[in-house]
């Protein structure tokens, strides 16, 4: 078998794994074999946390149109059933940005639901 010396790849694949690990701290930063274990980890949280970041943002909306609502004299899941029944079909994102931005059109909305 012949012999494959890999120079040329193997810099190339170690410069773009310490360029990735470029603000880390340390010879996490520094040393290819501890940024590589740290550049795998820190992809592994990124990958999760972007599917988290949409789990907590929906929360949010939901404390924010709950906070508001019971404001205006209904629970979250009262305005909720309210609305599909009166088929108005706003999104959580957008409900949440009413209750903040402009409450009352909000307030209108759930004197007209009622």
């Amino acid at each position: 078998m012949t012999r494959v010396k890999r120079g040329f790849g193997a810099r190339k694949y170690r410069t773009k794994i310490l360029k990735i690990a470029s603000g880390f701290k340390g010879s996490h930063s520094k040393l290819f074999r501890t940024a590589n274990q740290q550049v795998l980890r820190a992809l592994t949280f990124s990958y999760r946390d972007r599917n988290n970041r949409k789990r907590d943002l929906r929360r949010l909306w939901i404390t924010r149109i709950n906070a508001t609502a019971r404001k205006n004299g209904m629970s979250y899941n009262n305005l909720i059933s309210f609305l599909y029944k009166n088929s108005i079909y706003l999104n959580r994102k957008t409900l949440a940005q009413m209750a903040i931005l402009d409450n009352e059109c909000f307030s209108d909305i759930i004197k007209n639901i009622k």
